[in-house]
């Protein structure tokens, strides 16, 4: 896909005869330079490494204390498919779809994929994926069983000191009914950067003034910041605003240490039947400088405005 600014192209690594890859990675570049890459781990897809249009990465990606926490990414615990039996019940298989190793008792899946198109658009670019929410390999289920269907868009925008990007989110029940949460391991997760963290002289903030993840977390807040010195003089950072349609129960789980994880399943489980979708968008700033001079506030305001 190319367009005036954008392309999209898939890096390769030249592998021995013989060999395949299980994961794999596609960068977007914006006048040569990178702006963010689509990463498809073994256990779920997601977005590293993600720059400023300075260039400076702002996320981490598998950090040695959580090495599951991968950048920018979708995920959630306490998933659980509701398998028809006998008599109209049904039993409740219960999967983990964010840590990936066996988590209380819940067995990993996995979150594919299985396509990533990218189109120009009035803003700037469009991707849009079509993701696989799977089951473990079990006894009569080698593959994996299908829990649920995601159509997952990001529209991305290069605005002055910043990119814009709008995700959007659309989980749909596949072959049973299922439900989600209540979890803090839910929906939506940055990861920043070890350099912008708290001990490292980083800051985290909301809308109300409050600075620090234990100020944060469990509150109701509009938006999320974490910035911090990046190197050189610099500073750098992103924001994250959950979209009030979708988050009508909102409550955040936020760490000094860089993680934000923000989602609607927090407080309350939702369930979806066959045949409906639950969707959750967020916009994300990845700004140069700190959270004043990115005007992350006066953002929101304007964000709140264009959603009528």
């Amino acid at each position: 896909m190319t367009n005036t600014e954008f392309v999209l192209e898939e890096d390769a690594v030249a592998l021995p005869k013989g060999a395949f890859a299980r994961t794999h990675r596609r960068t977007l570049r914006r006048a040569g330079a990178p702006v963010l890459s689509l990463t498809q781990g073994r256990h779920r897809c997601y977005v590293y490494p993600l720059f400023t249009p300075a260039g400076f990465p702002v996320t981490s990606e598998c950090p040695a204390d959580h090495p599951h926490h991968n950048s920018f990414w979708i995920a959630a615990d306490h998933v659980h498919g509701r398998m028809p039996v006998a008599g109209g019940k049904y039993e409740e298989y219960t999967y983990n779809f964010y840590v990936d190793e066996t988590f209380q008792g819940r067995a990993p899946g996995r979150i594919i994929a299985l396509t990533s198109k990218a189109a120009p658009n009035h803003r700037g670019v469009v991707i849009a994926q079509d993701i696989e929410w799977r089951g473990p390999t079990e006894w009569a289920a080698s593959d994996g069983r299908l829990i649920a269907r995601e159509a997952r868009e990001m529209v991305i925008a290069a605005e002055p000191g910043m990119y814009v990007i709008d995700v959007k989110s659309t989980l749909a029940a596949a072959d049973w009914d299922f439900s989600l949460g209540p979890t803090r391991h839910a929906y939506f997760n940055v990861r920043a950067a070890e350099r912008i963290t708290v001990a490292n002289g980083g800051q985290v903030i909301n809308d109300r003034g409050c600075a620090g993840g234990e100020a944060v977390t469990g509150t109701q807040s509009r938006w999320v910041d974490f910035s911090g010195n990046v190197g050189g003089g610099h500073k750098a950072g992103l924001s994250v605003f959950p979209d009030p349609r979708d988050h009508e129960d909102l409550s955040w789980f936020v760490a000094d240490w860089g993680v934000v994880t923000v989602g609607p399943f927090r407080i309350n489980g939702r369930v979806v039947r066959q045949g409906e979708s639950l969707t959750a968008r967020y916009r994300v700033l990845v700004h140069d400088g700190d959270a004043r001079a990115a005007d992350v506030a006066g953002r929101y305001a304007a964000y709140l405005a264009s959603l009528g």
